[in-house]
């Protein structure tokens, strides 16, 4: 009989990453289909009552409910695995769901974490308001700096967590030197990849152990559904994570999953094609803007740690006009072709205006600390023609005398 797709990992962990993106993770059922199977299905029935204590007790292989293993995601949960290169993966309901279980999962009071300022609003209000009220002490710093690192550790440091690039300022954290850093103190590194996805960074591979997602972003791609998934070691996900996933609930609906699973075979294909646009829109916006935050770009000063460490810059950038928040909200006022979003990894160009939207609930002194001032904009730079954006760019700038 010909062997399952997906099913011997001694196959699937030698694919290249494109490939684990069409075909990692694969189960077929009897009907032997070719596209995953959706099951919609809130839990399962056996055979008969030993078999269903079997299963409760660990003792026999098989679902019990979809708050903890549903066929359509685990199958999502293998792929990204395979394309991250750990060892396992727990799919979830958002990204932020993925954050806040990454980090509340191996955490308790008395026990201290370092955490890069320039981060998305709602993972700031993780580290500055929640992870307090619990008796987890936190200590923000600039990420950009390894050093930083080093001076904020402390005994009871259990986690450093940063972002790479950075949202929305697209700060860069040298990934191999602080997770040696991590490494060498006993502590856990947890890095958010989701401007990068795997098919531009493995996070891994520079010595971080948990990597977490917003799958929302680049792996769904077109702007359809909420997910989000934690990759690291099997004992991470099976001992550490899974208690807390399983008794909390944050699950990923296998309809979601389904489409997150589609998303990743296009994924190397969009997410390629988004950086070359968002290069070349760079480009044109390097002449015509005050400041621009691009990785890929020689401008910024991290560019030769980003190129190291990624494949390409990604789709997601921001730039800096001097008018501030009037100057900025006209911009996106008199924009035609690009919409007004604060969503990202679309394959639709969208652009947002941070301070007045995903950091609006970070005070405005932690704000400007970050860099998020009021005259940035972040531009996710979709699949259209780039010289259309371009001109829609262009005009838009005009309106607001750039």
């Amino acid at each position: 009989m010909k062997r399952r797709t997906g099913q011997d990992p001694s196959i699937t962990r030698s694919w290249r990453p494109a490939t684990q993106a069409v075909r990692g993770g694969t189960a077929r059922s009897d009907y032997g289909e070719t596209s995953e199977a959706l099951f919609l299905t809130s839990g399962y029935a056996y055979d008969c009552a030993a078999d269903a204590a079997a299963r409760f007790a660990g003792e026999q292989q098989g679902m019990t409910y979809s708050r903890l293993q549903n066929p359509t995601v685990e199958m999502l949960e293998q792929r990204i695995a395979l394309m991250e290169g750990t060892e396992a993966c727990r799919a979830t309901a958002t990204g932020m769901a993925a954050m806040t279980a990454a980090l509340l999962c191996q955490l308790q009071s008395g026990d201290h974490v370092v955490a890069g300022r320039a981060a998305f609003g709602s993972c700031r209000w993780l580290i500055d308001t929640l992870l307090p009220k619990f008796g987890i002490a936190t200590t923000v710093i600039d990420a950009r700096d390894p050093q930083q690192f080093i001076d904020a550790a402390r005994p009871e440091t259990k986690v450093f967590f940063f972002e790479t690039p950075a949202n929305p300022t697209m700060d860069i954290v040298d990934l191999a030197a602080v997770c040696g850093i991590a490494r060498d103190r006993g502590i856990t590194t947890v890095v958010d990849n989701a401007f990068a996805t795997p098919a531009l960074q493995r996070p891994i591979a520079f010595g971080a152990d948990v990597v977490a997602h917003s799958a929302t972003k680049m792996m769904d791609g077109q702007g359809r559904v909420l997910a989000g998934a934690v990759c690291g070691t099997e004992d991470f996900i099976l001992d550490t994570l899974l208690p807390f996933h399983r008794n909390t609930g944050p699950t990923l609906a296998a309809f979601n999953a389904w489409v997150v699973l589609k998303g990743l075979e296009t994924l190397d294909l969009r997410i390629r094609r988004q950086s070359e646009n968002a290069l070349a829109v760079g480009r044109f916006l390097e002449r015509r803007v005050p400041r621009i935050l691009h990785p890929g770009l020689p401008s910024h000063p991290q560019h030769n740690l980003a190129m190291r460490q990624m494949d390409a810059a990604g789709s997601i950038f921001a730039f800096e006009v001097d008018g501030g928040r009037a100057q900025a909200h006209g911009l996106l006022d008199a924009l035609t072709l690009i919409d007004i979003s604060n969503n990202i990894g679309d394959s639709r160009s969208l652009m947002t205006h941070p301070s007045s939207t995903t950091h609006s609930g970070v005070a405005e002194e932690k704000r400007l600390e970050m860099g998020v001032t009021e005259g940035l904009l972040r531009l996710n730079v979709g699949l259209e023609d780039p010289q259309d954006l371009i001109a829609d760019l262009d005009q838009a700038l005009a309106a607001v005398s750039l």
